[in-house]
């Protein structure tokens, strides 16, 4: 099986060494879409975890500065006059027309919301926490939405436990050892035969082999180490470089012996003897007897795995096991107030109307002023005062993605070069266009991403789309 290594490659902190890669393949060009997870890349392309900052729009709001209302205007009476001798002016009834009261108010508009904002690290300048280190803390059983403004929360490793279990390996196999009874014989007085014939057994020993046998003390895993080699690093959410590699089984080699070919026994013929004189006779012939032998084991320690390592977020303030070693990433709280406009607003406190005046009559021996047409009031709609106000409404959150980068990998100085030179046209000094990534040419491109709202935290294909440098 051949394994493809897939580096992800995201930007040194401070000011670092220039990566070159002479003759590397061209980085094809792909859509810069979302991506919160790890693409299929092909060899020789990187990969970053960059910021996308957040996305608002300036919406006009139009604001009441007077409440609508009405006034009246007052008709005069109309007259004429007449000659009589009696009545110079008929009683009547003037109108006064009181005008309506207001009063200006403080009326406050909430222009910005205010935000609760996780942040990598306990710096002021630290980013916003990414997405997936939030979830991470909410998988651990921590309410992101419980906890105080200004509290921290820390990251803890715990190792995977292990525990030793004896374990016997067979060193010598079971066997039977056989031991020979000899024949027993009796002295008889007899004149021809001295000794019968007979059969003789003899021991024919077991034939054993040393082998050599493997036993397993602690099995294959793979493991994801840490990896080096990019531009820029924005906080603790950015900057991964991760590898998985093989951890070969380790094994132990023991040595046994195996019974290659069993004890036996063979019978040999012994003839008679014959004599004159006395004869030893057969009384019991020869036996055999076996014994088994147990088998013997070597005992071994082996290592057994009894949890698994795991991640511990938890608050600064609680205890932590022993075995528990800080990471170094943590997130705080901070918790910014809703921005606010005062305006001033005038209503009305009490409307307009009118007072109806009694007016006597006059009697006079003169010409007379008759009444033609009582004294009347118009009603005037006043039309409220609008005011418009800017407001910035947030269209989109900010977020972690993985965006195709320049690194090591893929670029040569004749790019990073042109880098240089469009930074300088665009109004962004990176210092001398030498071909090197130094620490001004990563503020440069720092300044030109955050100008222009692009995403941080490497050099991605979309801000060298955005200076015109062809690669």
């Amino acid at each position: 099986m051949q394994s493809r290594k897939l580096f992800l490659m995201t930007g040194a902190a401070a000011t670092v060494a220039a990566f070159y890669a002479y003759g590397a393949a061209p980085v094809a060009s792909m859509p810069q879409q979302s991506m919160t997870t790890l693409p299929n890349a092909q060899p020789g392309e990187c990969y970053a975890k960059v910021v996308v900052p957040p996305q608002y729009s300036t919406k006009m709001v139009e604001v009441v500065a007077q409440e609508a209302s009405v006034r009246y205007e007052p008709i005069p009476a109309e007259y004429s006059m007449t000659e009589q001798k009696v009545l110079v002016k008929d009683a009547a009834r003037n109108i006064v027309a009181l005008p309506a009261v207001y009063e200006t108010v403080q009326k406050t508009v909430e222009l910005e919301p205010a935000r609760r904002t996780w942040l990598s690290g306990r710096s002021f300048r630290a980013e916003p926490a990414s997405r997936t280190v939030l979830d991470a803390i909410t998988a651990s059983g921590i309410k992101l939405d419980e906890q105080a403004g200004g509290s921290c929360l820390s990251e803890y490793y715990l190792p995977a436990q292990y525990q030793s279990e004896p374990v016997k390996v067979l060193k010598t196999a079971a066997y039977e050892q056989i031991e020979v009874i000899p024949a027993q014989y009796d002295w008889v007085e007899e004149k021809v035969l001295v000794k019968e014939a007979s059969k003789q057994v003899l021991e024919v020993p077991a034939v054993y082999e040393t082998v050599s046998e493997q036993i397993l003390v602690s099995p294959a895993t793979t493991q994801w180490k840490q990896g080096a080699g990019a531009y820029q690093k924005l906080d603790h959410a950015t900057g991964e470089i991760m590898c998985l590699v093989e951890v070969p089984a380790q094994y132990k080699t023991v040595t046994r012996k195996v019974l290659k070919t069993p004890a036996t026994t063979r019978e040999v013929e012994v003839p008679a003897e014959y004599a004159v004189q006395r004869v030893l006779k057969l009384v019991k012939p020869a036996q055999e007897r076996r014994v088994r032998i147990e088998p013997t084991y070597h005992t071994l320690n082996k290592m057994v795995k009894v949890a698994d390592e795991r991640y511990l977020w938890q608050p600064d303030k609680l205890f932590t096991p022993d075995n528990a070693r800080a990471t170094g990433q943590s997130v705080c709280l901070s918790e910014t107030a809703a921005k606010v406009a005062t305006v001033e607003q005038v209503q009305v406190k009490a409307a307009a109307t009118t007072q109806v005046v009694e007016v006597p009559a006059e009697y006079r021996t003169v010409a007379v002023r008759k009444l033609v047409k009582p004294a009347q009031s118009r009603k005037v709609e006043v039309p409220a005062v609008v005011e418009t106000v800017a407001k910035q409404v947030k269209i989109g959150e900010q977020r972690s993605e993985w965006r195709q980068v320049l690194c090591e990998t893929n670029t040569t100085p004749e790019v990073v070069k042109q880098l240089q030179g469009a930074l300088n046209k665009a109004g962004f000094d990176p210092g001398p266009a030498n071909g090197r990534v130094d620490s001004r040419t990563l503020q440069a491109v720092d300044d030109f991403q955050r100008s222009k709202g692009l995403e941080r935290g490497g050099l991605t294909l979309s801000t060298l789309k955005a200076l015109g440098v062809k690669i």
